[in-house]
């Protein structure tokens, strides 16, 4: 990594969302999960920490392996962010069973088994969490809490931060103004916003922003110092600019000279700018942050227990594309309310119709690249498996996800710190358990 980049990486938002963690990621990935727990390391412990202890910002990486098992739950120490509020009322309490059930359920979840994709050998549900990096899991059957674990940097009151997770949030709200006919999704993106210009995003659909399906030059491949999300970077960057700097300043200047790459509708591409274009489309129509609207529509009235936060650029534009921390059960709610078709407590807060389009998918044939994904597809920024079970789930880097399966009536929340940012990689060890939960669940 050369030093322009290594900079870029240490002074912007994106490299959380991203997972931009750099070589030492996959150097240092033979620690354990036990062995890079934070708190076995060490990690800003002390009163001043040593030296070799010391997590900051901007002189050192803190989004490599394993600092990056501290910094997932520490973001607003190091990029400014703006709350997304729970308002003042009391929390939706989640029900749980009695000790004794929930103790012996734990103990019966640990112990099941299941073949990881292209594995030999059986492996635990409990080894899977270590193998995967988890820092928090929590799994709601038919609306009550059945398991719930912390690990690492992750306390109960903790908050984490959930990276791409956020683009299905923006996804969510988006789907929820087409539903209620505030966002036309017919509409060029030119017709919403006419200051995107000449971009290549002007003559794309809402819908195609939304399903990521756009013809847009974009390249998140980091180890290419020329890539897009290095000038990305350096534009969202909260710090000031370098006096000599001359790019893009913000995140909706940079969308303002995309160029065009591809036919638009042809096929999806998974690029996180489509994230923050709905995220202004989002802003324009309702004339609120997407933070703000966050709050409004979904934090306050699911009746979250904890404020949630998201970083913001240098002009204070929310990053709508991964920039969201929040805390585990506060995410179990927001899958309950998805598979409760938008009803939460009672109490109504989107048309049904929101979560039948999204758990429908897109269009599969359009969806390619995925070899741990192979029947699924992309809509409104979330991922959709066309399993057995009708599962579909929001994901993000190192391991976050919701995961959602309406047959086994059961929503899983995972917040983890894998050394590698690809959720490829933990693919293989995370899908078939889920799978293996979810059926054991609907034997009870």
């Amino acid at each position: 990594m050369t030093t322009s980049i290594a900079n870029a990486v240490r002074t912007t938002g994106l490299v959380l969302a991203l997972g931009v963690a750099g070589p030492a990621a996959a150097q240092q990935a033979p620690l354990s999960a036990q062995e890079s727990d934070p708190n076995v390391m060490g990690w800003m412990q002390g009163f001043p920490p040593p030296p070799d202890k010391l997590i900051t910002q901007p002189d050192s990486n803190y989004f490599s392996f394993p600092k990056l098992r501290w910094s997932v739950c520490h973001l607003r120490e190091f990029l400014p962010t703006e709350e997304i509020s729970r308002g003042t009322g009391a929390p939706v309490p989640l029900p749980y069973p009695s000790p004794a059930t929930f103790a012996d359920l734990a103990r019966e979840i640990d112990a099941l088994t299941f073949t990881p994709i292209d594995g030999d050998a059986d492996m635990t549900w409990e080894a899977s969490l270590y193998a995967n990096y988890t820092d928090g899991m929590l799994i709601l059957h038919k609306g009550e809490v059945v398991y719930e674990r912390y690990f690492g940097c992750l306390e109960e009151d903790g908050k984490h931060a959930i990276m791409s997770m956020t683009k299905s949030i923006t996804g969510l709200l988006g789907e929820i103004l087409v539903a209620e006919g505030v966002l036309d999704d017919t509409l060029l993106v030119r017709d919403v916003i006419p200051e995107i210009g000449d971009s290549a995003f002007a003559s794309a659909t809402v819908r195609e922003v939304m399903d990521m399906t756009t013809g847009v030059q974009y390249s998140e491949n980091y180890s290419d110092p020329d890539a897009d999300i290095w000038v990305y970077s350096r534009a969202a960057s909260p710090l000031p600019k370098a006096a000599d700097y001359d790019g893009p300043d913000g995140y909706w200047e940079y969308l303002q000279q995309v160029k065009a790459e591809g036919e638009h509708g042809a096929e999806f591409h998974y690029k996180t700018i489509n994230s923050d274009m709905l995220g202004w489309m989002i802003s324009r129509v309702t004339g609120k942050a997407v933070t703000d609207l966050a709050s409004e529509r979904l934090w306050r009235r699911m009746g979250a227990e904890q404020d949630a936060y998201q970083t913001v650029d240098g002009k204070g534009v929310p990053f709508a594309g991964g920039g969201v921390t929040a805390g585990l059960r506060d995410l179990g709610r927001l899958g309950q309310l998805m598979l409760n078709g938008g009803e939460i407590d009672g109490e109504r807060l989107f048309p049904a119709e929101v979560v039948n389009t999204i758990a429908a998918g897109g269009d599969p044939s359009k969806f390619a690249g995925f070899p741990t994904i192979p029947n699924g597809s992309y809509t409104s920024q979330w991922w959709v498996f066309h399993n057995d079970h009708g599962a579909y789930a929001a994901r993000g880097v190192h391991g976050q996800t919701i995961y959602v399966d309406p047959t086994a009536e059961m929503v899983l929340v995972r917040l983890a710190s894998y050394p590698r940012a690809q959720n490829g990689f933990i693919d293989p060890t995370s899908l078939p358990t889920y799978q293996a939960v979810a059926e054991y669940l609907m034997t009870r």
